[in-house]
């Protein structure tokens, strides 16, 4: 998810659904970024001693003030990387409740623990801030991505930098002025016009205390190493090929309607999207047929209007990287069911698809295919099915249908080996519940008040007389 050239100095914004340049943003000089991470930290200074009850009056400020720029926020998203409208504003609505969530849950999670110790005597645990996390966020939910991390580190009293996809450079930029408009304190929350090399150089800023990063497993792994040469956290949420299982005596026409979701919302450009789907024998071909038949009426379309179902893909490079991988999985033995070619017309669009014969060694099989093309795979039964589940260094997400909900907690407790499963349906994020993964996936836990913790000091006090 690597952002695309800067041109001279600026950062460019293109609509993908035309192909027609945007905006041009300046980027900062050295100077001005190296001044950007001193403000952020002489705000922390401040923000670290207000009371965790204002803190979350402030939160839930910023939920409100993202309720009432929702409608020019989802415009603007749909703009720079061409999502659905309406998916925006679900997008901005998901936001607003992290935010109330945080608000109203934020004060007892962080609250220091007393302890009664086995000598006798007693301690305290305190969740003390750290100082100013950098976030560099990617372009597939421009809100979300920064939402998801900003607000539990503002919770927990650090401040936050964020450095966003290039191409989502105006979104950046208005959530930080919602930010503002929500009373948050001036240079707690900055957004970062900056190249790679100035980004590595704030890794290493000694006033930068932790990293988190949201990309791909190569990304990732850079960010990680640069991070861990200055001994510094990091939080990594990579990429994913979640594999949907469909066991024998699933309910059909809802795992269908289930599967086709969660392949094509956000134009099938979601790290925790259905990807794989894994069918028993027994109703491959049911499924199979019933899958294609959905997929072949999914329309792409004009985002900002009523009757699309996926809008176009976010940026001409990554439309060509994901029809490579279809065309090598075809070369590999792989087959298409429907979609598969790249419409002749302006923007960067790419219709669902679906693969079949999908086998190891096809990149439908063993790597992440950002976009909408499906890939089907035959299991010869459960346990069949599980094991090609796991077949994957990626371990993000999953989900498993079937009308037997007891066998399918087990499976996702016992068995599945990726950090979310969903049963009888798909699902994102939801504030209350952890969101992160294993493997190449990433480490690390946002959400369900884990991700105000993974930067804190958890400070050990022992009372002695």
């Amino acid at each position: 998810m690597a952002d695309s050239a800067t041109l001279g100095g600026t950062l460019k914004t293109i609509n993908p659904a035309t192909g027609k340049s945007l905006q041009h943003y300046p980027m900062m000089s050295d100077s001005e970024v190296d001044q950007a991470v001193k403000a952020c930290h002489q705000a922390f200074l401040d923000w670290r001693h207000v009371s965790l009850e204002d803190r979350a009056e402030k939160i839930r400020a910023v939920g409100k003030a993202l309720k009432d720029n929702k409608s020019d926020l989802a415009k603007l998203m749909t703009d720079e990387m061409g999502k659905l409208v309406k998916q925006g504003e679900q997008e901005v609505d998901l936001c607003a409740g992290i935010c109330e969530w945080t608000a109203a849950n934020g004060p007892d999670a962080l609250k220091t623990e007393e302890r009664d110790l086995q000598n006798g005597k007693k301690g305290r645990v305190a969740y003390s801030p750290i100082g100013v996390i950098y976030g560099i966020q990617p372009w597939n939910f421009p809100t979300y991505q920064v939402i998801r991390y900003a607000v539990a580190n503002l919770m927990a009293g650090n401040g936050v930098l964020l450095k966003h996809a290039e191409n989502v450079t105006g979104s950046g930029l208005m959530i930080e002025k919602i930010m503002k408009e929500a009373g948050l304190p001036e240079n707690l929350f900055t957004v970062l016009r900056i190249s790679h090399d100035q980004s590595d150089d704030v890794i290493e800023h000694d006033l930068v205390r932790g990293v988190t990063m949201t990309g791909s497993a190569g990304a990732g792994a850079i960010i990680a190493e640069k991070a861990g040469k200055a001994l510094k956290k990091t939080v990594l949420e990579l990429g994913s090929n979640d594999a949907y299982i469909v066991l024998e005596d699933a309910d059909l026409q809802k795992a269908v309607k289930q599967c086709v979701m969660g392949r094509v919302y956000n134009n099938g450009e979601t790290c925790v999207a259905a990807k794989r789907f894994v069918v028993v024998d027994a109703i491959y071909d049911k499924f199979r047929d019933a899958f294609v038949e959905a997929m072949k009426g999914v329309k792409h379309g004009d985002p900002t209007g009523s009757d699309a179902d996926i809008g176009p893909m976010a940026r001409e490079d990554l439309r060509d990287d994901l029809h490579e991988q279809v065309e090598k999985s075809v070369a590999n033995g792989a087959k298409i069911l429907c979609g598969g070619e790249v419409p002749d017309q302006d923007g960067w669009w790419y219709p669902a698809t679906v693969l079949d014969n999908v086998k190891p060694g096809q990149p439908a099989y063993d790597d992440e295919l950002f976009g909408p093309v499906a890939s089907l795979i035959r299991a010869k039964d459960t346990d069949d099915a599980m094991r090609i589940a796991n077949d994957s260094r990626f371990g993000l997400g999953g989900g498993i249908f079937t009308e037997d909900t007891d066998k399918a907690i087990e499976l996702a407790e016992k068995h599945f080996d990726t950090g979310m499963v969903f049963v009888n349906g798909f699902g994102m994020a939801q504030p209350d519940m952890p969101f992160g993964g294993v493997k190449d996936s990433g480490y690390g836990r946002e959400h369900g008040g884990f991700g105000m913790k993974e930067f804190v000091n958890a400070k050990a006090i022992n009372v002695m007389s």
